[in-house]
């Protein structure tokens, strides 16, 4: 007797191993009883089924939901919260042949994203709502959600959910359902192996009529949260099925499959020397009077720039990009900074490539730039082998510990006291960090950088900061 090893494996939709996530990587972190983790593995076998895997990508809002991310091999954007619907519209109408699945949960698409859910489906935008129903806030403590049901207790209505005072929870597959442009709404459970079959059926027809080009469809599953329920997960599957499908009745609440026609989306293709105009972007590649660039490298140069907000670590990044840009390399920035901003940390990170960049995300940078020691500290285990770590040696006290990796100590506040003003620093970096590269050229640093940062008042400052950076650097190289 053979054994299907297929039906023992893991879904091709998963990473082998989930490396974004702290921990065990061979795991996922989900609570035992939770739903998350059926639901994900049902639609990953779908995907994997229908053979979309490569074109598929999920729009993940704030939540439990959000952690799609560590799981499925395929593209993924994280959303404000509740902005998910909106997301995916212009994902979806800009790439018309990608399968988008927003994934959302009860407190997400119901509360502050109940007006995004309603106007993309009431526009029948073509995509998939799978929304996770557990009747409670899971990941932030278990806070009254507009699901939770009249009487439940929760950390915010510790005397149970009143109708005088909460209002009805929502039942958002049938509001759904009243709107003319969906094509398939329907509720599930998670409770036994007869309603997840159910789950299963209903996810692979709400992805098929994506597929299919028919429109929006929406599948609520209701899942178990054995934590914020304070309940074990076998209470948890029991409650489902005693009280809360009571209230939030499973079933097809509408299904025009087999009426609709296939629309195919065809979005405009401007070619890209129009980009800029259309989006009323100027960039400094636009610019007539540009020097002369050196001819194109094959390079993938990932770097990290960090240090304390205020330092100007994300204008050298802004600037190092537009250079890059200038250049014709494909470029991303991505800034990420603490709310409090000045004083409080800072990075961002920049990709420049001769070839189309897929994710602006930078886990091991080709090139570290240090500004302060907590940065030094954080992020030199991240760089890879035979990187660079590039560093301010007059603010950090110690010297990196790795030695396989090239090694540039830059006394960048030193040096920008020395041409009278100690916020140049950063210019003396980039500068530094042009001379190692090896991929842009002087003349476009000095013509480029007044035209980014537009305040004359700092242009011989900056040249003479660029100049000084470039000269200690070569230094260090010629040593």
């Amino acid at each position: 007797m053979s054994t299907n090893l297929s039906i023992l494996q893991k879904s091709l939709s998963f990473f082998d191993e989930y490396e974004r996530k702290s921990g065990d990587h061979t795991v996922t972190h989900y609570c035992p009883g939770c739903g998350h983790g059926i639901l994900h593995k049902l639609i990953a076998e779908a995907l994997e089924e229908f053979g979309v895997n490569d074109r598929s990508v999920f729009i993940s809002p704030v939540g439990c939901s959000v952690f799609a991310y560590y799981y499925f091999q395929m593209g993924n954007i994280q959303s404000a919260h509740g902005r998910a619907p909106a997301v995916a519209t212009g994902y979806k109408r800009s790439n018309s042949n990608a399968i988008v699945i927003s994934y959302q949960g009860d407190g997400d698409l119901a509360g502050i994203g109940g007006n995004e859910i309603i106007q993309a489906a009431n526009r029948g935008e073509q995509m998939t709502v799978f929304f996770v129903n557990n009747s409670i806030y899971g990941m932030t403590g278990g806070q009254m959600a507009p699901t939770t049901l009249i009487g439940q207790t929760s950390t915010t209505t510790p005397r149970g959910r009143t109708f005088e005072n909460e209002g009805y929870p929502l039942r958002m597959s049938e509001i759904i359902a009243t709107l003319e442009a969906p094509v398939y709404v329907e509720r599930t459970m998670l409770t036994d192996a007869k309603n997840i079959n159910k789950t299963k059926q209903a996810v692979r027809k709400a992805l098929k009529i994506q597929i299919e080009n028919k429109g929006f469809s929406f599948v609520e599953v209701l899942s178990g949260c054995p934590t914020g329920l304070k309940q074990t997960p076998q209470e948890s599957k029991n409650w489902i099925d005693s009280t809360l499908s009571k209230y939030f009745i499973p079933g097809v609440k509408k299904d025009v499959y087999a009426e609709r026609e296939p629309i195919v989306i065809t979005p405009p293709n401007p070619p890209k020397s129009e980009y800029h105009k259309i989006l009323d972007i100027h960039s400094i590649s636009d610019e007539k009077d540009a020097p002369k660039t050196p001819e194109l490298k094959k390079i993938t140069e990932e770097v990290k720039i960090a240090g304390f907000g205020g330092q100007g670590v994300l204008s050298l990044g802004y600037v190092l990009a537009n250079i890059a840009m200038g250049h014709n390399y494909q470029v991303s920035w991505l800034p990420s900074y603490g709310p409090e901003q000045r004083g409080g940390t800072a990075n961002c990170s920049i990709k420049v490539s001769d070839r189309r960049i897929g994710a602006p995300l930078i886990y091991n940078p080709t090139t570290l730039i240090a500004m302060n020691r907590p940065s030094l500290e954080k992020f030199e285990k991240d760089v890879v082998p035979n990187g660079s770590i590039i560093y301010d040696s007059s603010l950090i006290d110690i010297t990196p510990t790795r030695t396989d990796v090239n090694i540039f100590p830059i006394p960048a506040t030193e040096l920008a006291d020395q041409i009278g003003n100690t916020k140049a620093a950063n210019m003396i970096l980039l500068g530094a960090y042009a001379e190692i590269s090896k991929y842009m050229s002087k003349d476009y640093l000095e013509w480029g950088v007044p035209k980014i940062i537009k305040k004359k008042q700092f242009d011989k400052m900056n040249k003479d900061a660029l100049e000084k950076g470039m000269e200690y650097a070569r230094n260090i190289l010629n040593k």
